[in-house]
């Protein structure tokens, strides 16, 4: 079986490769365009329900911040009322000498909507005054009451209790009433005596009932409720199925997170948490949002993005096999113009130019290709017969007759007159400069040896005009091992002693620098001969100015060019020259290190 699908696998590529240029952008665009689109439709779906979700959740927090508002507005206006039952009615009545049924009834008057009865005890639990009913029933003990024992151990604070019944007071109606107590301590004056007491405010339930009964009045499963620090409910839309356990809640999970938005998992279901902490008592809001809510609206938007990703693929199919029509033949025409070239070998040949943008200037890149080919292929030829026309000028330099001739004649006149290690001298010159000129058949040779052939150049001619000139070298130590072509110094050399020196006297002066500047490497060859002028100058690196009126025959032009031809365009000679002040050779090289690899190879 595995057997049967590799061969299968096979021949489906197999296929793909025989097929036209055009079938091949159609499927390969065709595939991309499905996958693109699914994978566009796909991010746009989960950006879609990302998006809804977030803004379902800052919905829920903007309601949150509401019912936190009005929930601190309620436990504000508790504190308000034993705030001003304290300090402007128990603090400045002596309970001697007045009660404090007037200040309590006032303030019950005033806020009776939403109170259900102010009370204020002795340390002992005896009932001092309260409104609107002051008898208390015989079987209470107000001492066991939670939350006069939680006002008693936080003598500083004020402490808000969890919803409770209250059934402190005797009352001819026999209602009983959800109430939430708001107790503290308080300072009570007797005759000048103080003494502790608890001051008890019980506000009506039912206002936070309606509260949070309008925010859960909504279609979806969502709901709010409230919890104390302790994790203790205080008020929740399901209460009556928690009390019969027929349902459960992580209300003390939720007492234990800070404000923000959680996601949890719980029985199951995974649902949205969000936190608010109402300001003085430490209760938390807590919203519960299953996130099948936010979900459930994006059902209808996922069909609809479906349908409309299955209309623009269709669209985009018919798009894509016109498009690899106009691609496809264009390209095809240029490879059979590119295949006649190759097969036939007309370099007269034009290539294809048409299509689209790029194909067009593809076809023109191919055919200045060809175009810059055939240059390099004529330029090649030139390049190889300019390089054996300068080697056989400077293998013609070194054997030109007239100096030749007189060096010879210089050792036999040196011989005949004794001066033996002078003819020894320049016989050991002479060989030297062949040796060097020669340098294995190397063009490119360290500018040390370039210098060494120069040097033993003019130690002949200053034997042959008996010193009528002087030499001086300053060469950097550092570019003695660049690369330079060979035979470029001693050429510069001999236009000097013939054009420059021969003329004078005495008193002539041969400079030779090296330096490295600017990251190239530079040698100059100045003399204080008859210098040149201006025109002349610009004449002698001009193309078929060379004039062999005497000399080695290798011209400045010959040198210019070949050092040219190795480095490239922006080296060569610069020359320097004005009448009667000397003239200045510059040889400009580039900073190449020499190794026997180039000496050998050249330059590639």
């Amino acid at each position: 079986m595995r057997e049967r699908y590799r061969k299968f696998y096979d021949r489906i590529i197999s296929i793909y490769q025989e097929r036209s240029i055009q079938l091949l952008l159609t499927i390969s665009f065709s595939v991309v365009t499905i996958l693109g689109m699914a994978l566009l439709g796909g991010s746009l779906y989960a950006r879609f329900a990302a998006n809804t979700r977030e803004l379902a959740t800052e919905a829920n927090k903007k309601l949150m911040d509401q019912v936190c508002l009005s929930t601190e507005t309620y436990i504000r206006n508790m504190m308000r009322v034993s705030d001003t039952m304290y300090y402007a009615g128990i603090k400045k009545t002596d309970l001697e000498e007045n009660t404090l049924d007037a200040q309590m009834s006032f303030l019950y008057e005033a806020n009776k909507d939403s109170l259900i009865s102010i009370a204020c005890f002795t340390a002992d639990g005896e009932l001092i005054s309260a409104s609107p009913v002051s008898n208390l029933k015989r079987q209470v003990d107000v001492t066991s009451q939670d939350w006069f024992r939680a006002a008693d151990a936080k003598i500083e604070n004020l402490h808000f209790s969890i919803p409770h019944v209250q059934n402190l007071f005797e009352e001819n109606s026999y209602r009983y009433y959800w109430v939430i107590s708001l107790s503290r301590v308080v300072e009570l004056n007797t005759g000048g005596r103080t003494s502790r007491g608890i001051l008890l405010v019980d506000m009506n339930f039912s206002g936070i009932e309606q509260l949070f009964a309008k925010v859960n009045t909504s279609a979806n499963r969502g709901y709010v409720y409230l919890v104390d620090s302790d994790g203790e409910i205080i008020y929740h839309p399901r209460q009556n199925l928690l009390n019969t356990n027929m349902l459960e809640e992580s209300n003390q999970v939720a007492a234990s997170h800070q404000d923000g938005s959680y996601t949890e998992k719980y029985d199951g279901e995974e649902r949205v948490i969000i936190v608010k902490t109402v300001g003085y008592t430490g209760w938390k809001v807590v919203s519960v949002t299953p996130v099948s809510e936010y979900t459930s609206s994006t059902i209808q938007v996922r069909f609809f993005a479906v349908m409309l990703i299955v209309f623009f693929m269709l669209v985009l199919l018919m798009v894509n096999s016109i498009v690899s029509s106009k691609i496809a033949t264009p390209i095809q025409r240029l490879e059979q113009s590119v295949k006649q070239l190759e097969e036939q070998g007309d370099r007269t040949r034009a290539i294809y130019v048409g299509g689209s943008y790029e194909i067009e200037s593809l076809g023109h890149s191919i055919q200045s290709m060809v175009n810059q080919m055939r240059k390099l292929m004529d330029d090649i030829v030139v390049e190889q017969e300019a390089k054996r026309r300068s080697e056989m000028d400077a293998l013609q330099s070194q054997i030109n007759p007239h100096f030749l001739y007189n060096t010879l004649d210089s050792i036999v006149w040196m011989v005949e007159c004794e001066r033996y290690e002078e003819a020894i001298k320049m016989v050991t010159s002479l060989a030297s400069l062949f040796r060097i000129s020669l340098s294995k058949g190397r063009n490119i040779i360290p500018i040390r040896s370039e210098l060494e052939h120069a040097q033993n150049y003019l130690s002949i001619q200053k034997l042959r005009y008996k010193n009528r000139f002087e030499v001086r070298t300053e060469v950097e130590e550092s570019i003695l091992d660049c690369c330079t072509v060979k035979l470029v110094v001693q050429p510069l050399l001999e236009n000097s002693i013939y054009y420059g020196m021969e003329s004078m006297d005495d008193d002539g002066e041969i400079l030779i620098r090296g330096y490295r500047k600017d990251g190239d490497i530079y040698v100059e060859v100045t003399d204080n001969g008859l210098g040149m002028p201006e025109e002349t100058v610009r004449q002698l690196l001009t193309e078929g100015s060379r004039v062999r009126k005497r000399g080695s025959g290798i011209g400045l032009m010959n040198v210019h060019q070949r050092i040219r031809l190795h480095f490239g365009e922006a080296y060569g000679l610069e020359i320097e020259s004005e009448p009667d002040e000397g003239t200045t050779v510059r040889i400009h090289l580039p900073d190449i290190p020499y190794t026997d690899e180039i000496g050998r190879e050249g330059l590639g």
